[in-house]
């Protein structure tokens, strides 16, 4: 009986702990302003507005042509909006960042299989990586200053129009329905 409840023990520990996650994709499925080296390196000093993008690759390239009447250029990318009659600059990229883990379970299993003589059969499990796609978008005044700096005249009323943008990319299916909305 007590062997029983030790090898219980064990494999409810080893079920507990069979993942470790070594890197974490973040979660901004309503958006949020970060730091913009979490998503590309050369934006240590800038602000970033992301959010989660469950749609399509290219989804918010041809959202933003309909919205804006635009060809949306990817070298140069800024395009002129208004918040509140002050001009700014928007560009955007579409990003992935990855969970990975490490499976205990398989390298157990393997070690195990390897004391016996066997050779690794689940070698290709040890590691797991999932990813999660991110639109990531700055936003500059005409000086070139960055809107989303928490210092900005303009931060809390580009972080609005930055969710406002965020909520209509993701409800409209059929982005030719936004000829027909009132661009402000």
């Amino acid at each position: 009986m007590m062997l029983l409840r030790y090898f219980l023990f064990l494999l409810l520990l080893l079920n507990v702990s069979a993942c470790i996650p070594y890197k974490i994709a973040p979660n901004y499925s309503e958006g949020k302003v970060v730091k913009g080296k979490k998503f590309i390196k050369t934006f240590k000093n800038r602000y970033v507005f992301a959010f989660n993008d469950p749609k399509e690759a290219n989804a918010f390239y041809t959202y933003i042509n309909y919205k804006f009447q635009t060809s949306y250029d990817d070298d140069l990318g800024n395009v002129p909006i208004r918040i509140e009659d002050e001009l700014a600059y928007l560009t955007f990229y579409e990003l992935e960042k990855t969970t990975e883990t490490y499976n205990l379970f398989p390298m157990m299993v393997d070690g195990v299989l390897s004391e016996r003589g066997v050779d690794p059969v689940l070698e290709s499990q040890y590691n797991s990586r999932s990813g999660n796609w991110y639109i990531v978008m700055t936003l500059t005044d005409e000086s070139g200053t960055d809107c989303l700096r928490p210092s900005h005249s303009l931060q809390e009323r580009s972080v609005a129009y930055l969710q406002t943008l965020r909520k209509e990319y993701l409800r409209t299916s059929q982005y030719n329905e936004l000829l027909f909305v009132k661009q402000h």
